[in-house]
């Protein structure tokens, strides 16, 4: 049956505190991102982000849930994706169990009301979000790798948080989760989607925040070091590769260096680790003729 949404205290008080209490989960965020991250907040809107593979989409919604000690809750979409895996379904086995021991006992409606019940009824992901009570960050990741039908489905949960059950009604939520919704621009979006979203697009930090990015992840790297891996690493994604580094990417070249006991990045350096930031052979003997390794 249908449940009333109440009112909802927004998570951050400010831009400012946004900043604040990202940097204090571990994100960096510039003022366009909290701005929005505010807004989203305070208007109660899905916020879309967009933008290319990673560059800190998916991060975003997990440093927003530590921010605010919220319950993550992940829909991470894939080709094929449909309703059952993403709203809900029902225990068909248990339901036919359910009918097999009642058959012969009780009547065919008193059967069906029960089979249909809450019991019965397996909650994924969206349902998952809109039923929790307590404060929800709600993450539809890589939208753009569902089909098109899934964003039908996702309009009545993004316009009025509510979800209907056919069986058993319309479940409004108690208190409405924060969405955000994840692209890496692989096909457009309808734009009714877009039209309940706030929109931001996520780049590649600049080399200032990438550098404090690093240090931060990794503050064991000596300030040349960090200088180095974002210099070398903002080469690379300038070439025209099949996947360019990521931030994570980044952090991670700059653990493995220190796993490896290495203090500069020199050729052999580069030539022994670049598997851990271009993951296609192509992009790595391009990379290679480009930094003139040998």
């Amino acid at each position: 049956m249908a449940r009333v949404s109440a009112p909802q205290s927004p998570l951050f008080g400010s831009v400012a505190e946004v900043v604040q209490r990202l940097a204090a989960a571990g994100y960096l965020a510039s003022t366009a991102v909290a701005t929005t991250v505010y807004l989203a907040d305070r208007l109660g809107k899905p916020l879309l982000v967009e933008g290319p593979a990673g560059v800190g989409k998916t991060e975003l919604a997990k440093a927003v849930a530590a921010a605010t000690d919220s319950g993550l809750v992940r829909l991470q979409c894939y080709e094929g994706i449909d309703e059952a895996r993403a709203l809900y379904e029902w225990n068909h086995a248990k339901q036919l169990l359910r009918i097999t021991a009642g058959k012969g006992h009780e009547s065919w409606d008193s059967t069906r009301d029960d089979v249909f019940s809450e019991e019965f009824l397996l909650p994924r992901p969206l349902l998952t979000a809109i039923r929790r009570s307590e404060p929800t960050v709600l993450l539809v990741d890589e939208i753009d790798k569902a089909d098109v039908e899934v964003e039908g489905l996702l309009l009545e949960v993004l316009s009025d948080f509510q979800v209907t059950v056919p069986e058993m009604g319309t479940i409004v939520a108690t208190r409405r989760p924060f969405a955000l919704l994840t692209s890496n621009s692989t096909r457009e979006l309808s734009e009714a989607l877009k039209r309940r979203c706030l929109f931001l697009h996520l780049d590649f930090p600049d080399a200032d925040l990438e550098r404090r990015i690093l240090a931060r992840r990794v503050p064991q790297l000596t300030e040349s070091l960090v200088e180095a891996l974002v210099r070398t690493v903002r080469v690379l994604r300038e070439l025209e590769l099949r996947k360019a580094p990521s931030v994570a990417e980044t952090i991670d070249w700059g653990r493995t260096l220190l796993a490896l006991g290495l203090d500069t990045l020199d050729d052999d350096a580069v030539r022994a680790t670049l598997g851990v930031v271009l993951k296609h052979q192509s992009d790595q003997l391009r990379a290679a003729a480009e930094l003139r390794l040998n």
